[in-house]
């Protein structure tokens, strides 16, 4: 059967056949924000405020984007950032996200909020990373970093810009909050999806009932129709300094803090035995009207001078971004609708065009600026405009 989304030319293409397969409830939950949705835009103004100043006559026959992103090799300067809802936009999809990812070489990061358990990542090929989300129950937070270790993970990425439950109004509307629900707005809406309704949900109750958060006790799994059992909640808002210093004591590999947009709160993290941060505003999914993660970028390279590891996150869905975060010293970009859109649209086949779409532009970008490797990319490609 050919693969649908080689008609698609960009990440937009793939979005929008994301947005025919899926129920607009599940498709909400992927493309919207939080409160009154600025936080988008503004995201990708940044973005666009950014101009290219090129170099002619370079010799670019020769393009490198191999790069080191926390201190390993990777074949591009980007990767799959942690998803929560992969299962929910196709059938165990953070299967589909690593594999994609495995075959091109770059890293995946498994979300704590997955519906699948962490060791059934052990084994697969490629390059695996560990994001938490605290749980009520610290100890039970504490035991899932041991278990991501014990399958391979290197890098654990502790996710601080959910404190509190981000205001996400329409998902009460349209019920596919958590837990999930029926109502009458989703059920017409979920029967004219047939294709979603028998190849992800189907698919799930003929292999033992609707996914499940994962990496908990068995006692403490609930399904995304049940609410979540005392103990099994996430909870960070008394998540503070120390409680990132414990999670340094126990967890041997890279430690990376994500949602970063305070230079002052970057410098702390490099106190705090950090070895990474990621500029990120979630995607405008935490706080609306927060600054985007683009625009706070330099000022918070600079402020932590090398010290660590600084990687962009936030609107990302063309390769000349994954250039402009490495012009402006990012040492990666981590990219999570994009991916998600083509897993959406058609499975690990769609990641994999994603990937490909990305990979393809950053390419092209770097050689109509002159530069034949990472390394090369630095602010003098770059003029701010407006």
């Amino acid at each position: 059967m050919a693969d649908p989304t080689l008609d698609c030319w960009n990440i937009a293409d793939l979005a929008a056949m994301a947005r025919r397969r899926l129920p607009r409830g599940v498709w909400e939950y992927l493309e919207r924000g939080v409160e009154d949705e600025t936080g988008m835009a503004r995201n990708r103004a940044g973005f666009e405020r950014l101009a290219f100043r090129p170099r002619v006559l370079r010799k670019v026959d020769a393009i490198d984007m191999r790069t080191t992103i926390l201190g390993q090799e990777s074949a591009l300067p980007f990767a799959i950032a942690p998803t929560g809802a992969a299962g929910m936009m196709w059938f165990r999809g953070d299967l589909a996200l690593a594999g994609a990812a495995g075959r091109a070489d770059i890293p995946f990061c498994i979300s704590s909020a997955s519906t699948m358990d962490v060791e059934e990542f052990a084994g697969l090929p490629g390059r695996r990373w560990f994001q938490l989300y605290m749980w009520q129950d610290r100890d039970l937070s504490h035991d899932v970093v041991r278990r991501a270790e014990a399958v391979g993970c290197d890098a654990l990425f502790v996710t601080l810009d959910l404190p509190v439950p981000p205001n996400r109004e329409y998902l009460w509307r349209n019920g596919f909050g958590m837990p999930f629900g029926l109502n009458r707005r989703n059920v017409p809406d979920i029967m004219l999806h047939p294709r979603w309704l028998a190849g992800v949900i189907g698919r799930y109750m003929l292999n033992g009932g609707l996914p499940q958060q994962a990496n908990l006790p068995k006692a403490l799994k609930h399904s995304v129709g049940r609410g979540a059992k005392p103990g099994a909640l996430f909870k960070q808002d008394d998540l503070d300094w120390d409680g990132v210093k414990r999670l340094r004591d126990i967890w041997p590999g890279k430690l990376v803090l994500k949602g970063v947009l305070y230079p002052e709160d970057a410098r702390m993290a490099a106190g705090a035995g950090a070895d990474g941060i990621v500029v990120s505003n979630h995607g405008a999914r935490s706080l609306d009207h927060s600054i985007a993660a683009i625009d706070a970028l330099p000022e918070i390279v600079a402020a932590v001078g090398g010290k660590l590891s600084v990687l962009l996150d936030s609107g990302v869905r063309r390769g000349s971004d994954v250039v402009k975060a490495l012009a402006l010293g990012a040492e990666g970009v981590l990219v999570g609708r994009a991916t998600l859109y083509g897993l959406a649209a058609a499975g690990e086949a769609g990641v994999t065009r994603a990937i490909d779409l990305l990979r393809d532009e950053t390419c092209r970008t770097m050689a109509m600026l002159g530069l034949t490797s990472v390394s090369q990319i630095d602010e003098q490609a770059l003029v701010r405009q407006g």
